[in-house]
């Protein structure tokens, strides 16, 4: 596979099916995705596998959480800006309503809808998560540079037959994941991975983001 059929190939999978991952094969896409780039060749990332028991161990934590404070957010820092502004928020907004078309949930079905965003914490099935952890004390630079290793990481998957779906979700119980992988005071997990086969009759595995006009995110001088 070539990178450019696996960037224009690869999506984010909301639906798997009900088989294991080898954990070599987990390994072997964590070995590939270890050489992308970073500044300095700092590497300034880790990554926590769980599968399993540890899996539903951190499953259990948010749901917890998640019923004791259902409005908690332990993020130090917002995903999105509060108001998004032109062209950023219509993106997201036509992304959210062709995936909630392709689940049949119409825009007044409150309860309908959340129960999908809740999928969010049990991997949207998937056999595996990955939990990006990077220290505290590191720049934006280093944030950037996590954000090439998480690409890697979904780029080999796909060289492989694998699905991912980056998970900005669980940002907001990053302190409880962290109580749960046992993490020390001085690192912050950043986001999750659902890492696992595509389940290709899921209407939701149809959904094809658009991307901007090259005219519209590049300036040649």
């Amino acid at each position: 596979m070539q990178v450019s059929d696996a960037l224009r190939s690869r999506i984010s999978t909301r639906a798997f099916l009900d088989r294991q991952v080898d954990e070599a094969a987990i390994r072997g896409i964590l070995d590939t995705a270890r050489w992308a780039p970073s500044g300095g060749n700092l590497q300034p990332w880790k990554v926590h596998v769980v599968t399993g028991d540890a899996r539903q161990r951190v499953i259990d934590a948010v749901k917890s959480k998640l019923e004791s404070d259902p409005f908690g957010d332990e993020n130090a820092f917002p995903v999105y800006p509060e108001k998004l502004w032109e062209p950023y928020r219509s993106r997201r907004f036509e992304m959210g309503e062709q995936m909630y078309a392709l689940l049949g949930i119409p825009r007044e079905d409150k309860g309908a809808r959340l129960e999908h965003l809740l999928r969010n914490f049990d991997f949207f099935g998937a056999p595996v998560g990955l939990f990006f952890v990077i220290e505290k004390a590191m720049n934006p630079n280093q944030w950037a540079h996590l954000g090439m290793f998480m690409l890697a990481v979904s780029l080999a998957a796909e060289e492989a037959g694998l699905a991912t779906c980056m998970q900005e979700a669980w940002t907001r119980f990053s302190g409880t994941i962290g109580t749960a992988l046992g993490l020390p005071e001085t690192e912050q997990v950043y986001c999750g991975m659902a890492l696992g086969y595509a389940d290709p009759a899921a209407p939701v595995n149809q959904l094809r983001s658009q991307r901007a006009d090259l005219s519209a995110i590049s300036v040649f001088h």
